[in-house]
């Protein structure tokens, strides 16, 4: 490093460097004055116009999702629990009047019994299900949402299955059936109002127009030889409405010796159910379908909310 004629250092290239002054700013600092936002020029410097920070974005992004899992579980198991209040209510109301039931729509108690059994039990499984995931979604309480799961993936594990062990099993299943109504056959009284189970089977003859469960011929005698007054009433068609009755004549129950052969019902109730199943296949699949995509969907979003809540986690919807 030499020295200029002024007495300035010379850099060892012998070029002159100015001399900034007293109030310049140092090298690597803004000048005083200088305003600290970004250009002008810049498209997105204007207030309000830029995309937020990265860490403001990751910090909405999750609760956006909570808050959303939050609402939907919330509102959907809300109406899962009034949906199992009207099935139980509804049920109860079989139960304890079976007899209006059964002289407006024609079943056997035995039947009405067994749906008010049904309708009472789902309905009591859909209302704990919905209160405890309404209730451990609103309150973010974790032990009520892994409940919720758990009994969730249970009933999707039982009805997976039931449904395999059906389809597997199917051709023995209907060998057992047919022996069942092949017993009921032969032990149904000749006269009388008949009881439980057979007046079950009346009413399946009736709803699915059938006699017998390969045919008329399953009502003979166990020998082959047809008996006297061997086919049931319930596998005759019902008389027509006439200007006095506006509604269908009732069978009388038992047998009916002098049934005509054009009354009887020609197909027997294994067809019968096997027509059923061939032309409502792709509407049982369909609700089969649905009902498993929807315990999946709320099964996902049930684990997603366990996972992602923590103590230190954000409150979120209180005015809910």
């Amino acid at each position: 490093m030499g020295v200029a004629a002024d007495g300035g250092p010379v850099l060892g290239g012998g070029a002159e460097r100015p001399d900034p002054g007293p109030d310049a700013a140092p090298r690597g600092t803004r000048p005083r004055g200088a305003s600290s936002a970004p250009s002008a020029s810049c498209p997105d410097s204007e207030p309000g116009t830029g995309p937020p920070t990265g860490d403001a974005a990751a910090d909405m992004n999750p609760k956006s999702c909570l808050g959303f899992t939050k609402c939907f579980l919330f509102l959907f198991n809300l109406f899962f629990f009034a949906l199992g209040s009207l099935l139980v209510a509804f049920g109860l109301w079989i139960l304890f009047d079976r007899q209006s039931f059964a002289a407006v729509l024609g079943s056997p108690l035995y039947s009405l019994q067994v749906w008010s059994y049904a309708f009472s039990g789902v309905g009591i499984v859909t209302m704990l299900l919905g209160f405890l995931g309404c209730l451990g979604a609103l309150k973010e309480i974790k032990a009520m949402l892994l409940l919720y799961f758990g009994i969730l993936l249970l009933l999707f594990a039982a009805q997976i299955t039931v449904g395999v062990i059906v389809y597997t099993q199917r051709i023995t299943l209907a060998t057992k059936v047919a022996t069942y109504v092949q017993e009921l056959i032969q032990g149904y009284p000749a006269q009388g109002p008949p009881k439980d189970p057979y007046e079950s089977w009346d009413a399946v003859q009736q709803q699915l127009r059938c006699c017998g469960w390969n045919g008329p011929q399953d009502w003979n005698d166990p020998d082959g030889s047809p008996g006297d007054g061997a086919i049931a009433c319930s596998c005759l068609e019902a008389p027509a409405p006439n200007s006095t009755h506006k509604s269908r004549l009732a069978l009388p129950h038992g047998r009916c010796p002098t049934a005509a052969p054009q009354d009887i019902f020609p197909m027997g109730c294994a067809e019968s159910v096997q027509g059923w199943l061939a032309e409502n296949l792709v509407t049982v699949v369909g609700v089969c379908l649905g009902i498993g995509l929807l315990e999946l969907c709320l099964l996902m979003l049930s684990m997603f909310l366990v996972r992602n809540l923590d103590p230190d986690y954000e409150k979120l919807l209180r005015g809910l």
